[in-house]
Protein backbone atom coordinates (compact mmCIF):
# COMPACT_ATOMS: atom_id res chain seq x y z
CA UNK A 1 0.00 0.00 0.00
CA UNK A 2 2.07 2.49 1.04
CA UNK A 3 6.36 2.68 -0.88
CA UNK A 4 9.30 4.13 0.61
CA UNK A 5 9.87 8.22 -1.02
CA UNK A 6 5.92 7.91 -1.82
CA UNK A 7 4.36 11.62 -1.20
CA UNK A 8 1.16 11.41 1.03
CA UNK A 9 -0.92 14.65 1.31
CA UNK A 10 -2.86 14.91 4.91
CA UNK A 11 -6.30 16.38 5.56
CA UNK A 12 -4.53 18.76 8.08
CA UNK A 13 -1.78 20.69 8.06
CA UNK A 14 1.46 20.42 9.66
CA UNK A 15 2.10 23.19 12.21
CA UNK A 16 4.73 24.59 9.55
CA UNK A 17 1.96 24.64 7.54
CA UNK A 18 2.49 21.91 5.15
CA UNK A 19 0.33 19.35 4.21
CA UNK A 20 2.94 17.06 2.14
CA UNK A 21 4.84 13.92 3.86
CA UNK A 22 7.60 11.70 2.19
CA UNK A 23 7.63 7.91 3.89
CA UNK A 24 10.89 7.06 4.30
CA UNK A 25 10.52 4.22 6.47
CA UNK A 26 8.08 1.14 6.27
CA UNK A 27 6.99 -1.06 8.22
CA UNK A 28 4.76 -1.87 10.74
CA UNK A 29 5.11 1.56 11.39
CA UNK A 30 5.72 4.34 9.17
CA UNK A 31 8.20 6.50 8.89
CA UNK A 32 7.31 9.97 7.64
CA UNK A 33 9.06 13.04 6.89
CA UNK A 34 7.39 16.61 6.49
CA UNK A 35 7.93 17.88 3.51
CA UNK A 36 8.12 21.94 4.86
CA UNK A 37 9.99 21.60 7.68
CA UNK A 38 11.91 18.02 7.80
CA UNK A 39 10.66 16.80 10.93
CA UNK A 40 10.66 13.10 11.22
CA UNK A 41 7.69 11.52 12.95
CA UNK A 42 6.59 7.59 13.22
CA UNK A 43 2.67 6.51 12.91
CA UNK A 44 0.95 3.17 12.68
CA UNK A 45 -0.40 2.51 9.39
CA UNK A 46 -3.81 2.35 10.40
CA UNK A 47 -3.41 5.57 12.00
CA UNK A 48 -2.29 6.87 8.62
CA UNK A 49 -5.37 5.54 6.98
CA UNK A 50 -7.16 7.77 8.75
CA UNK A 51 -5.18 11.43 8.64
CA UNK A 52 -4.22 10.76 4.45
CA UNK A 53 -6.42 12.57 1.88
CA UNK A 54 -7.43 9.45 -0.39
Amino acid sequence: MYTLDQIITTKKPHVCGSKEWKIIRVGADIKLECQGCKRVIMMPSYELDKKIKK
